[in-house]
């Protein structure tokens, strides 16, 4: 989501030079969003104070003379490098009484600004400055060659259409489709001459071998097989994606994939696939969106309650 401030900078910028820091795993990311001229490794795990090593972060940061910093985390820390990177502009929101540390403080208007990505792209303007109904949506760059080496590399085909499958959400159960549902969506397009990928991080590979014994032949699992950028790479030759709330469906979003999203425990509104192409199935329950990890009241109708029935019908081939 971070893209669309990147863009907005470079529109706004033409000649602006944007270097991000971030943790190291989002490099994949950042190397295919063409706005961004490098990657800067955040060596610090979430949740790390250390405050010496923020300290001698930014004072080799100074070596760089940046003219701006513009901080996504709303974290009194998050805050610290660019202060000490003596970076003469760092504009962020309030969040955690960040006074003094910031010098182009936000107040942020919740009510207005209702989706992150919204939140990101006020950042790239002046304050006060009248925002645009629209922004740009995030759009990753692919290397052809790179993604047909990573077929080769995996033994794969993109000849049939590709179901690919994200059944995990690090933040919990609340937010992920049953297993047994993905698994039901994957043998009807198997018998239906469909290829179908499980993709993922090397946590979500107990659910994707879950899912692919149920599926049966046909279904591969690269759950925890592939790198981050390997992932993307792939997803960009799928048909169709389905997909829960999670990392890798912004990836799908911004690769500008057909996906379906199913919500749970989060707000499609505040949150959503950033692709006109995308279909959100969120229930509306009274007790949703709830934001938990796992369902408070124990039934998780939210998610129990889309039923494969209602997803199928939605993908179509585009081959």
């Amino acid at each position: 989501m971070a893209q669309s401030l990147f863009m907005v900078l470079k529109q706004r910028h033409p000649e602006m030079i944007i270097d991000v820091m971030a943790p190291a795993w989002s490099e994949p990311l950042l190397d295919r969003m063409p706005e961004v001229r490098e990657s800067i490794p955040l060596a610090l795990g979430h949740g790390d104070l250390k405050l010496a090593l923020r300290y001698q972060i930014g004072k080799r940061l100074r070596r760089s003379q940046y003219d701006w910093a513009i901080l996504l985390p709303n974290s009194l820390k998050s805050a610290l490098i660019p202060f000490w990177a003596n970076i003469p502009r760092r504009t962020g929101f309030k969040g955690e009484m960040r006074y003094g540390l910031l010098n182009d403080l936000r107040l942020l208007d919740k009510k207005k600004l209702t989706m992150t990505v919204q939140r990101f792209v006020a950042l790239g303007y002046d304050k006060g400055e009248p925002l645009p109904d629209n922004f740009p949506i995030p759009r990753l760059q692919l290397d052809e060659d790179r993604v047909s080496e990573c077929t080769r590399r995996f033994g794969l085909k993109a000849d049939n259409p590709i179901l690919g499958l994200c059944p995990g959400a690090e933040y919990g159960p609340a937010k992920r489709w049953p297993v047994k549902y993905y698994a039901e969506v994957a043998r009807k397009k198997i018998t239906e001459g469909w290829q179908v990928w499980v993709f993922g991080s090397t946590h979500d590979q107990e659910i994707s071998k879950k899912l692919c014994d149920q599926a049966g032949p046909g279904c591969i699992d690269l759950a925890g097989r592939t790198t981050l950028g390997e992932a993307i790479d792939l997803l960009s030759l799928t048909d169709w994606i389905i997909t829960n709330d999670s990392g890798l469906m912004h990836v799908a979003a911004a690769l500008d994939k057909s996906l379906i999203a199913m919500y749970g425990s989060s707000d499609p509104g505040f949150t959503p696939p950033l692709n006109d192409k995308a279909k959100v199935i969120s229930l509306g329950l009274e007790c949703s969106p709830c934001f938990e990890r796992e369902c408070p009241l124990g039934h998780l109708r939210c998610l129990l309650d889309i039923q494969p029935d209602l997803v199928l019908p939605l993908i179509m081939s585009t081959k």
